[in-house]
């Protein structure tokens, strides 16, 4: 296995178990201290979870090879993993936001000092897995996302160990709702982004990063192009996008010329994070000559 692969594989295994065992503890604090705060951020790191598993689930099956029923591999899986984290993260928002709304009618006394203790460890725990994804965190979407997750995730537990201090030594009981509110606006605007996002590579929209009208000036801008036209850009997978195009060329090029062309467009297109290339070179006079990658 690739060093890298191992590294990322490994990563999501103890993330997936060290997260996994706080959430049982932080759920189980949250209920005991009546703390919405806790329950939500268990509930948010319940989801994070789930995340991993689908991200490492679709790692493995980006890496397995093509074959004759998929053609590109099983990549798409990794667009796919994102879209249904979204919507898991769309269910957690809604379930915390019911428990809000009976906790401003049923208003409990909570216990401030337990509540920064548990979301402390919550800060390491989240601290860690971010760093096992730190040093592969450039090469993949999904595990890029990951460790930004994480880190956000324990920017969020200091968040709920600030308001546990000011619950222990002020008695403000309110900022324990007002938290699991504030958790709520984070998971919202991330997952928001995400699930755009994902439902657009989904429905192989134009990958973000790229845009449609600058590839083509892209094209334009090598020697012997004269025109492009048919562009249709979309992501194979979270790391990997694809292109089709058809070129028309000036006609005094030969063979050879038409053949360098479509090899200085790839360097330029691999360039803009564009890999899988599909070129058909038209001649002014509609000779066609198709070239594929």
């Amino acid at each position: 296995m690739n060093p890298i692969n191992h590294d990322v594989n490994r990563a999501f295994i103890i993330g997936i178990i060290i997260n996994m065992a706080y959430v049982l503890v932080e759920a189980f604090a949250g209920i005991y201290f009546n703390s919405l705060s806790l329950i939500s951020d268990a509930g948010h790191n319940l989801s994070d979870v789930a995340a991993l598993g689908l991200a490492m689930l679709a790692f493995r099956l980006a890496k397995r090879k093509a074959n004759d029923k998929f053609t590109y591999g099983y990549k798409k899986s990794t667009i796919l993993v994102s879209l249904i984290n979204s919507v898991i993260l769309f269910v957690a928002i809604g379930v915390i936001l019911w428990e809000s709304i009976n906790r401003v009618f049923n208003p409990v006394v909570v216990d401030g000092q337990a509540i920064s203790i548990v979301a402390g460890v919550g800060i390491v725990v989240n601290t860690v897995s971010a760093l096992l994804f730190f040093k592969n965190k450039e090469h993949d979407l999904n595990v890029k996302g990951a460790y930004l997750h994480l880190i956000a995730d324990a920017a969020v537990s200091l968040g709920v160990v600030i308001s546990g201090l000011f619950i222990a030594f002020w008695s403000i009981y309110w900022l324990d709702l007002v938290m699991s509110l504030v958790i709520v606006a984070v998971i919202f605007y991330s997952t928001w982004n995400l699930f755009k996002e994902s439902f657009s590579l989904t429905m192989d929209g134009v990958p973000n990063g790229i845009n449609l009208s600058s590839i083509s000036a892209l094209i334009l801008s090598v020697d012997g192009v004269k025109s492009v036209y048919h562009i249709h850009i979309w992501a194979l997978s979270t790391t990997q996008n694809a292109i089709t195009a058809q070129v028309v060329v000036y006609s005094n090029l030969d063979l050879e010329g038409q053949s360098m062309i479509r090899q200085q467009i790839k360097k330029l297109l691999n360039k803009e994070n564009i890999q899988h290339i599909t070129l058909e070179v038209t001649m002014e006079q509609n000779i066609s000559v198709d070239c594929k990658d």
